[in-house]
C-alpha cells in the first residue's frame, strides 16, 4: 500500500498541518505534484497530493469551490498549501471549500522545501514496495515449502496467506480440497465453469462472481496438458501483491501435480511391463483397459542395461513412447522396433546396452532372455550395445555367459545334487563323447566296464530326459562343454 496523508502529516521534519478532513487522512498518496495553475486537473491522474503557494490565485468564495470541487472530481489525495510566497496564511474562502467539499487541506510551513514533501513521499513508496517484495518473497518461500508436502499444502499456505477461501479441482472438475472446509459448499456453482474451461479448445482462465464474492479460475498444468483447476475467491478483487502470490501457486500446483501424475502413470507403465514381460498378462488383457493407447506398435523390441548406470533412463523423455521399468536389478525398456529403443538407451547411459527381439507381444518372455543375453555379451566384450540378433544362435550361442551357465545347471542339477557328483559328470561326459561306446568309454575314465554301467544306470535314473534321445543327449553334451568353460 502507499503511504497515507497521515504518515506524511506525522514526519516531524516536515513540519505539515491538517486544516480540514481530519477523518480522511488514511487517504493514500501516489505522488506528489506541484502545480500553480488555477485548473490542474488535465495533468493529474488521481490520487496525488497537489502542492501550490496560490500565486496565480486570488479569487473569491466562488473561485475557491470551483477550484476545489474540480480536485475532488479528479480523485486526488489531498491539497497543501504553502504559506509564506503568496500568501501569508491560507485563504479563508480556500478552507471553507475544502471543509464543505471533504478535501484535506494541508499548510505547508516556509521553511518546508515543496521538494522535502516530495522526496518523503517517494521514500516512503519505496520503503513501501520494498516491504511489499520482502513480504512476498517471504510468502512464496513459503509456498514453495509447502510444496515439498504437497498440493493440498499448497493450497493451505495460499489461503492463509490471502485471507480468502481456495479450492482445488481435479481435471475432471471434482473438488479434491478446500480451504477453510466450509468453502467446499461454493465448489457446485464453480462446477459448470471448470468444465467450460476443460472444454475449450485453448487454455484459459476465468474471472466470474458467485454470491456476491469475485472468483478467479485458473487452469493447472504443464505443457497445454490440463492436471487440475485453482479457485480463488473473496469478497474483494485480488491485488497486485496477491495475484503474484497466486501466480506462484499456480506454477507450484502445477509442477506438483504434473510430477505425481506423470509419477502415477510411470507406475502403471512398469506394472504393465513387468507383467508383459513376465507372461503374466498378454496384450488382449489390456484390450479395453486405460493403457491400451501407451503400448508401443508391434513389432516391438527389448533393451536392457544396467540399472546402477541406467536410471536416468527411467525420466528421459527420449523413452516417452516407450515402457520404462527397474526389473531385478536392470532398467528393461519396451518400444516400437522402428523407434529403436536399444539405441536410445546407449545415448543416453553411454552402454553397456543389450537389445532382444524384434517381435510380438506374445513373445516377451523369450525376447526378455534375448535382451539379457546380449546384456551379458555387452558386458564381457565391452562394449557399448549389442543385439541379440548379432550372437550365436541356439544353445550353442549361451556358451561362455552368465546366462548359458544358469542354464546347464538346471539341465544339470539332479547330478549335481548326488553325493557322487564328480563321478557322474565325468562318466557322462565321457559316454557322450565316445557316443556310448562302453570300452572306449571305460578305458577314457580309467575304471572297469562295469562300473561305468552302474553309473550311466544311475544317471538315467536322476535325469527327467531319456539318455537314448538325440537331442537329449545334444543338450547334455553343451551343458557340459558350457561348464567346462567356467
Amino acid at each position: 500500500m502507499p503511504p497515507t496523508l497521515g504518515a506524511l502529516l506525522r514526519t516531524p521534519r516536515l513540519g505539515l498541518r491538517l486544516l480540514t478532513g481530519e477523518d480522511l487522512v488514511d487517504r493514500p498518496v501516489y505522488w506528489v505534484a506541484v502545480s500553480e495553475l488555477t485548473d490542474p486537473t488535465p495533468y493529474l491522474e488521481g490520487g496525488e497530493l497537489v502542492l501550490t503557494t496560490g500565486v496565480r490565485w486570488h479569487g473569491d468564495d466562488d473561485a475557491a469551490h470551483d477550484y476545489v470541487r474540480r480536485l475532488v472530481d479528479r480523485g486526488v489525495s489531498g491539497l497543501g498549501f504553502g504559506v509564506g510566497v503568496a500568501h501569508e496564511t491560507v485563504p479563508a474562502p480556500l478552507t471553507g471549500a475544502a471543509a464543505a467539499l471533504g478535501l484535506p487541506l494541508i499548510e505547508v510551513a516556509r521553511p518546508t522545501p515543496f521538494i522535502a514533501v516530495g522526496k518523503e513521499v517517494s521514500r516512503l513508496l519505496a520503503r513501501e514496495e520494498y516491504e511489499g517484495l520482502t513480504q512476498a518473497f517471504a510468502a512464496q518461500r513459503k509456498l514453495t515449502q509447502a510444496a515439498l508436502r504437497g498440493a493440498e499444502y499448497v493450497v493451505d499456505r495460499l489461503a492463509g496467506q490471502l485471507g480468502g477461501w481456495v479450492l482445488l479441482f481435479t481435471a475432471d472438475g471434482t473438488l479434491r480440497h478446500a480451504v477453510p472446509a466450509a468453502a467446499a459448499a461454493r465448489a457446485g456453482p464453480l462446477t459448470a465453469e471448470v468444465r467450460r474451461l476443460r472444454a475449450a479448445k485453448q487454455r484459459a482462465s476465468a474471472s466470474v462472481a458467485a454470491e456476491g464474492e469475485a472468483v478467479a479460475l485458473q487452469p493447472l498444468g504443464v505443457g497445454g496438458r490440463i492436471q487440475g483447476f485453482l479457485a480463488v475467491g473473496g469478497a474483494q478483487r485480488l491485488g497486485a501483491e496477491e495475484r503474484t502470490l497466486v501466480n506462484a501457486a499456480i506454477s507450484l500446483l502445477s509442477l506438483e501435480l504434473e510430477r505425481t501424475a506423470a509419477e502415477r502413470t510411470a507406475k502403471l507403465r512398469g506394472g504393465l511391463l513387468n507383467a508383459l514381460l513376465g507372461g503374466a498378462v498378454s496384450v488382449e488383457h489390456t484390450a479395453a483397459g486405460q493403457l491400451r493407447g501407451a503400448l508401443p506398435a508391434e513389432p516391438v523390441t527389448v533393451a536392457m542395461a544396467d540399472a546402477a548406470r541406467g536410471r536416468a533412463a527411467l525420466r528421459d523423455p527420449a523413452l516417452d513412447n516407450c515402457l520404462v521399468t527397474e526389473l531385478d536389478g536392470r532398467i528393461v525398456v519396451l518400444g516400437a522396433e522402428s523407434t529403436d529403443p536399444g539405441a536410445a538407451l546407449t545415448r543416453i547411459i553411454g552402454g553397456p546396452v543389450g537389445v532382444g527381439g524384434p517381435c510380438g507381444y506374445g513373445d516377451l518372455p523369450t525376447v526378455r532372455a534375448q535382451a539379457e543375453r546380449a546384456l551379458d555379451a555387452a558386458r564381457r566384450d565391452g562394449v557399448l550395445l549389442v543385439r541379440s540378433a548379432d550372437l550365436p544362435g541356439g544353445f550353442l550361442g549361451l556358451v561362455d555367459t552368465p546366462a548359458g551357465t544358469r542354464l546347464a545347471r538346471d539341465l544339470l542339477a539332479p547330478l549335481f545334487a548326488h553325493r557322487s557328483a564328480e563321478d557322474l559328470l565325468e562318466s557322462l561326459r565321457a559316454y557322450l563323447s565316445t557316443a556310448g561306446r562302453w570300452d572306449a568309454a571305460a578305458e577314457l575314465l580309467g575304471v572297469h566296464r562295469h562300473t561305468l554301467r552302474y553309473r550311466i544306470t544311475r544317471i538315467r535314473e536322476l535325469l527327467p530326459g531319456d539318455l537314448d534321445d538325440p537331442d537329449y543327449r545334444t543338450e547334455l553334451w553343451i551343458a557340459l562343454r558350457t561348464l567346462e568353460s567356467q
